[in-house]
């Protein structure tokens, strides 16, 4: 279900004053949603577009192109000249050209990359490249298209940011903690990790690891431990891995508390396969 605008509703005989008012719950201004549909980051961009008619960006662009795991309780974002606002609503009066917006889903956005540019430059580090791992990851974009967008605004505020936020970045990335983990692997001083390493012969993928000494991290969500049939998979999973002469280091969000001790395992695991850290 998504939002609507409620006078229209009335007006076609869709609802009447009193069960709009009953059964729904006022976004902005004349928009509504039914009382029993859950906001999600895609409802709350539809919104906004619906109360202002202006185009999406920053984590409301995102969200159209099917960005996964954006705070569903963070305001719209949209831009266009005129400061004013609903509650609710951030607006930028960001310049924009015409080959940076496009209609998707019958609503005007920023593109995939100029929406990377945007998040990337104005959130903190660390949000940001979570984020923008999540859109590229949902749109295929590359680091290229986005950096291609900051050489055509060098002046703008936030560049800057967004050259730490793009060297750290990997859209490879299904996940914030996959995010995290990779950040912690980075900046504890070891070597990239690939990301998603495909294994088509066992029918296996990995979140991320070192190909040359066959080491394997993977971060395990609460699904790995409270889904029978998914623990059945992991232990087979390993044991596929284990047998092709990997090492595979599982992590979970309780040692995230202790990044050292993650840092040690990994690093003591690829010392021990021959890496010279």
């Amino acid at each position: 279900m998504e939002p609507f605008i409620g006078s229209t509703a009335i007006r076609n005989g869709d609802l009447t004053r009193r069960s709009l008012a009953r059964d729904n719950v006022a976004i902005h201004r004349d928009v509504y949603l039914p009382r029993d549909v859950e906001m999600t980051a895609l409802i709350r961009a539809s919104a906004a577009w619906l109360a202002t008619g202006a185009t999406l960006c920053g984590s409301s662009a995102a969200a159209v192109f099917g960005t996964k795991w954006l705070d569903p309780s963070a305001p719209a974002e949209v831009v266009r000249a005129d400061r004013h606002s609903p509650a609710g609503i951030v607006v930028h009066t960001w310049g924009l050209t015409p080959a940076e917006v496009c209609c998707l889903r019958g609503v005007d956005v920023t593109t995939p990359a100029r929406t990377a540019f945007d998040i990337g430059r104005t959130r903190p580090v660390d949000q940001a490249i979570a984020a923008v791992d999540a859109l590229l990851n949902a749109t295929r974009i590359t680091l290229p298209d986005v950096v291609a967008v900051g050489d055509a605004h060098p002046g703008v505020r936030g560049v800057a940011r967004l050259r730490r936020v793009l060297d750290l970045v990997d859209g490879g990335a299904e996940s914030p903690q996959e995010s995290r983990v990779r950040l912690l692997i980075v900046r504890g001083g070891l070597p990239r990790p690939e990301t998603q390493i495909e294994f088509p012969t066992l029918h296996v993928r990995v979140d991320m690891g070192w190909r040359r000494w066959k080491v394997a991290v993977e971060y395990d969500g609460v699904q790995h431990w409270t889904d029978s049939r998914q623990r059945a998979w992991d232990i087979e999973r390993i044991a596929l891995l284990e047998a092709a002469g990997w090492v595979v280091i599982r992590v979970s969000s309780g040692m995230l508390a202790r990044p050292h001790v993650i840092l040690e395992r990994i690093r003591s695991t690829l010392r021990a396969r021959g890496c010279p850290v």
